[in-house]
């Protein structure tokens, strides 16, 4: 019972991550139909510079709060100097942009920081919690808060505010939503912000756990989107349930399996739900767009 419990543990901390990089994919998604892969450098980014400002000397707060910032700030970059050049462009060339801005950034990563794998200080402690003869470490109670404050946060911005109704307008029919006065542009810059924010918060969170280098960005992308295309494409819950499932799958798997095989749960959820589950587990019967 303990075994299982604390794979089970180790598969919602990780599903946490998952979940997040998800929220990020279904963010822009929703906003302008790019699914971006560069989602993925927002984490590495997050954990990175993280690490580097604490040890220029930073307090860890503020070292991470500018990870963030900044990275957050590179989101509003990329739209403006990638994907709003490229509007009007067929998906799949924009697909292929994102792709690019991703190799791009990763070297960028390299030359700005260096090949090492990086870690800091978890933010309360390494002393493990136990929980029925399984642990679980402090850091990975922030993991899984963390994704849980983001998702209560987004469903309370995209519900209660009067920006994140115009979000959804703009998600729903775009040149209706331009017909009644939105501002369809910095809807997509704000969405590519907060994709980016939420992205790096998640590279904050579970750096001192998984630590990061320059090159997790890839295989946190292609699990990222495993989980939002298992959740729905597009919806905020399907991304916080599918990435958690994706989580457990992992645990499981490494647990009773193998963890060499591991990270092989991702493509297979992704080759599942495109033969059985075209839609995901809450997303749209159909997608397509008027």
């Amino acid at each position: 019972m303990s075994e299982l419990l604390q794979f089970l543990l180790s598969g919602v901390t990780v599903g946490a991550v998952y979940a997040l990089v998800a929220l990020g994919f279904t963010i822009i998604y929703n906003a302008s139909d790019v699914v971006n892969f560069a989602q993925g450098e927002f984490v590495m980014l997050g954990g990175m510079i993280t690490v580097f400002a604490h040890a220029a000397g930073a307090p860890l707060p503020l070292a991470a709060l500018a990870a963030v910032v900044a990275t957050a700030g590179l989101g509003v970059a990329m739209n403006k100097l990638a994907i709003e050049p490229a509007r009007g462009a067929p998906v799949v060339s924009l697909v292929i942009i994102t792709i690019g801005a991703s190799i791009f950034i990763r070297g960028a990563a390299q030359l700005v920081f260096d090949k090492q794998i990086h870690s800091f200080p978890a933010f309360s402690g390494d002393d493990p919690f136990r929980i029925l003869g399984a642990t679980i470490l402090p850091q990975s109670l922030w993991v899984i808060g963390g994704a849980v404050a983001v998702f209560i946060g987004l469903w309370l911005f995209f519900t209660r505010t009067l920006l994140g109704r115009a979000v959804l307008a703009t998600s729903n029919n775009r040149l209706a939503a331009q017909l009644v006065g939105i501002n369809t542009p910095f809807v997509m810059t704000l969405s590519f912000a907060l994709s980016a924010g939420i992205g790096a918060l998640a590279g904050v969170l579970v750096t001192p756990i998984t630590m990061t280098s320059y090159d997790v960005g890839l295989a946190l992308a292609l699990k990222g989107f495993a989980a939002a295309m298992l959740g729905g494409m597009g919806n905020p819950k399907g991304a916080l349930v599918g990435g958690l499932c994706l989580g457990l799958l992992e645990g499981l798997t490494a647990g009773y399996i193998s963890s060499q095989y591991k990270d092989a749960a991702a493509f297979i959820v992704i080759l599942a739900v495109l033969f059985f589950l075209p839609q995901g587990l809450f997303g749209r019967k159909s997608t397509d767009r008027v």
